[in-house]
């Protein structure tokens, strides 16, 4: 079996829960639980890949990015 590659320098984008879900669809409040955000201010480093950047696309009026290299 190969192994799988690891690399040191991953893209990784941080993200912060900056806006209530009070008044959001249920789809959107979701999509904020599956990028690990739970309370305001929370703040989660992810791997910045394709599925990551659709769920941030979605609830894009809730989040902030932060780019980290």
């Amino acid at each position: 079996m190969a192994k799988a590659k690891t690399t040191d320098k991953a893209a990784t984008v941080r993200v912060r829960l900056f806006k209530s879900m009070n008044s959001c669809k249920w789809q959107h409040r979701l999509s904020v639980k599956a990028l690990g955000l739970n309370k305001l201010n929370d703040v989660r480093e992810l791997k910045d890949s394709p599925q990551v950047r659709g769920l941030i696309n979605k609830v894009s009026y809730l989040v902030r990015v932060e780019e980290s290299v």
